[in-house]
């Protein structure tokens, strides 16, 4: 049954010139200057050069030519902006990041993996038939140098797209050439056959020998590092052992790596510059950052002059509200980028004001802990803005480049009443394990007691997590011969 009602309802709505400043907010540096390329390329009542005086346009203007594209009656729900999954973690600790907007990356272009492997093909002496299957199979390999494909499947693949008859024999002596290209060890099924493939390479001595047969006859252990099974099943001395593992883990277990062909490269282009001029931090915004923008006196004049015109011509009048559109469109822009630059800075100086002693010394121990509310507080705006800079920006120190986020971190608590940033524990952590005796690696047990013993109340499942984040792995794999 349906029924006609009303009601009333309360909605926040974001403007278009607010939605504008948001999405300008939250892009990094190195896409700002494409954007500000775009944005002049649709629209010409924008161009480069300091801004000049210009004049408002009236009430009656506003009236006459109507609401415009850029006008109050587009305004969009807020809700489609600020989704609560747009704020990586209400805490921004810098230890993880967040379900960040995927963004396109600059593309760095090189010779790929594929081209490589190709112009090797050419130079053997193969048939039409084999130069097929090789074809097929250098198609079949992964980014990281595998082919991880069954090779019946592959047979398949050769009889129903390229109507080849062939047999796994076939293509396995195929293979075999493929598995002779550089980089050595390309086209393994499996890492142990990647690690025999660069150890057939090398000269045939006693220790070569020896990690063929560890990685032929135990695999397993090796890969576990229960170094006492293996040196008692072979009945080897421990410093024969040490050499053929030394030799084993300076192997390359993705052979592809290095010939991706397009890769995604991250530029990092810092947003601020920060100077300590004899104990005075000073800031500044990258000039990348502050473009000079004016609206086009050319347009401003065929504004004026349209004006005065007759009004009764349609066609006229159409030339002069799109005019006007370009115009309104030109100046939210820059008022945007000019509220960009302003809200960069004020949240900077909030960190600065907070990581003050880091800052002028550099040393993470004087991190204190911070959390995206503590920032939003300071500079009186939303948490979902500081996230916004916070996620895709980065300052320049006298100590490095730093993302902002990584200034964020959770409290951890101390003997002293006080809070400790979780970056000063997991420095101390690191320390901790980097100092340990690598034949007998510390328990996550054991490295909790002493950070206990060093005033920090961490529980051991804590530790256990910052150990992770670090990408440092538990103490079995932590041993060394």
């Amino acid at each position: 049954m349906q029924r006609l009602d009303l009601r009333q309802l309360l909605s926040q709505k974001l403007s278009p010139q607010q939605i504008q400043f948001i999405k300008l907010l939250q892009i990094p540096t190195v896409e700002l200057e494409a954007r500000i390329k775009e944005e002049m390329e649709i629209n010409p009542a924008l161009e480069e050069g300091r801004e000049e005086p210009a004049e408002d346009f009236n009430d009656a203007q506003e009236e006459e030519y109507g609401e415009d594209e850029y006008g109050k009656e587009d305004e969009v729900d807020i809700n489609d902006y600020l989704n609560d999954d747009e704020i990586s973690g209400y805490k921004m600790q810098g230890d993880r990041g967040g379900d960040e907007e995927e963004r396109e990356m600059p593309i760095a272009m090189t010779s790929s993996l594929t081209d490589s492997l190709m112009d090797q093909l050419g130079f053997l002496s193969l048939d039409d038939r084999q130069y097929a299957i090789g074809m097929q199979l250098i198609g079949s390999i992964d980014h990281d140098g595998y082919i991880r494909r069954d090779l019946y499947a592959i047979v398949n693949d050769l009889a129903f797209s390229q109507n080849i008859e062939t047999t796994e024999e076939e293509v396995e002596q195929v293979l075999h050439m493929i598995q002779t290209f550089d980089p050595a060890g390309i086209a393994a099924r499996d890492l142990p056959e990647c690690l025999l493939l660069q150890l057939g390479r090398r000269e045939q001595d006693q220790t070569t020998l020896l990690a063929e047969r560890i990685i032929h006859e135990a695999f397993d252990e090796f890969s576990k590092k229960h170094y006492q099974k293996i040196q008692s099943r072979f009945n080897i001395s421990e410093d024969e052992l040490k050499k053929a593992v030394d030799l084993i883990i300076k192997l390359n277990p993705k052979p592809g790596g290095a010939g991706a062909g397009m890769t995604r490269v991250q530029y990092i282009i810092p947003d601020f510059i920060l100077t300590n001029d004899n104990g005075q931090l000073q800031l500044s915004l990258n000039s990348r950052n502050a473009p000079d923008l004016r609206i086009s006196r050319s347009y401003s004049e065929m504004f004026d002059a349209y004006d005065k015109s007759d009004k009764k011509d349609k066609k006229l009048k159409e030339t002069v509200t799109f005019v006007k559109q370009k115009l309104d469109a030109a100046k939210w822009f820059i008022d945007a980028i000019r509220q960009r630059q302003n809200t960069l800075l004020r949240t900077m100086e909030a960190i600065i004001k907070y990581q003050h002693d880091f800052f002028l010394e550099g040393d993470e121990s004087e991190l204190r802990p911070m959390i995206l509310k503590d920032i939003a507080e300071e500079i009186g705006m939303d948490i979902s803005t500081v996230s916004r800079v916070a996620n895709s920006k980065a300052v320049q120190t006298e100590f490095g480049i730093y993302p902002l986020k990584y200034f964020f971190s959770e409290g951890i608590a101390t003997d002293s009443g006080e809070d400790a940033s979780s970056r000063e524990v997991k420095h101390i952590l690191k320390e901790i394990i980097e100092a340990e005796n690598k034949r007998k690696p510390l328990s996550d047990e054991k490295i909790e007691k002493m950070l206990n013993d060093k005033g920090y109340n961490i529980a051991r499942r804590t530790v256990a997590k910052y150990r992770e984040q670090l990408n440092i792995p538990v103490a079995r794999l932590r041993k060394e011969l």
